[in-house]
């Protein structure tokens, strides 16, 4: 099985004091980026302040209130780790971080418990080792990977646009920037990307039709 999968993609060698210096700045990204979206709720926008007027005006406050960017971060994570387990430890070292620090930073500052809702992040961070695993071979070239590739973008164009059977909808201009990122992100030759993202249209309106 091992050889099987290192055929789809081969790791990559990393020394161990990289590896861990990797791992505990994704462990404080993940810890920072909870605490600024729960800031970002918590925050009045003020149009005369000229931060503030720019944060309003690429609507950000939303923006890390959905999957779309989320699901991003978490991708770029996995395909640039140096072999699937990494990436796989790296991604939920990022969730864990981003989910105790949102839940813990409502807690102490805006004095209420969103047990409930966070039992449904605590859930996909318990998910995302296994989900940055596959995604990790999803940067090869082989047909495994085509498929990879083609799940991957489907479910990105799901969160990143407002599909329906006679409907497309940009819903923001940045999840567009989004999408176009995942795209990068997977890229691994002009017809593997062509096909994958011919897959991902089909495939993202048969998950809005069927689920």
């Amino acid at each position: 099985m091992k050889a099987w999968l290192y055929k789809v993609r081969t790791p990559n060698r990393e020394k161990l004091s990289a590896q861990i210096a990797y791992s505990i700045l994704i462990l404080l990204l993940g810890i920072t980026l909870g605490i600024f979206s729960k800031w970002l709720d918590n925050t009045g926008i003020n149009d005369a302040i000229w931060w503030q007027r720019i944060l309003g005006t690429i609507d950000l406050g939303n923006v890390f209130s959905e999957f779309a960017i989320w699901l991003f971060i978490a991708l770029a994570i996995s395909v640039y780790c140096s072999s699937p387990l990494r990436a796989g430890l790296n991604v939920f070292l990022f969730f864990a971080g981003m989910c105790t620090s949102y839940h813990l930073y409502t807690i102490m500052f805006a004095g209420f418990n969103p047990d409930s809702y966070m039992m449904i992040w605590y859930g996909i961070t318990l998910l995302s080792p296994v989900l940055a695993f596959i995604c990790w071979f999803g940067k090869g070239k082989t047909k495994t990977s085509l498929i990879i590739d083609i799940l991957i973008l489907a479910v990105m164009m799901s969160v990143c646009f407002s599909i329906g059977f006679w409907y497309f909808y940009i819903t923001r201009i940045i999840n567009v920037i989004i999408f176009i990122g995942s795209v990068v992100i997977m890229y691994s030759g002009p017809k593997q990307t062509v096909i994958s993202l011919l897959g991902a249209v089909v495939l993202s309106y048969a998950f809005r039709m069927f689920i």
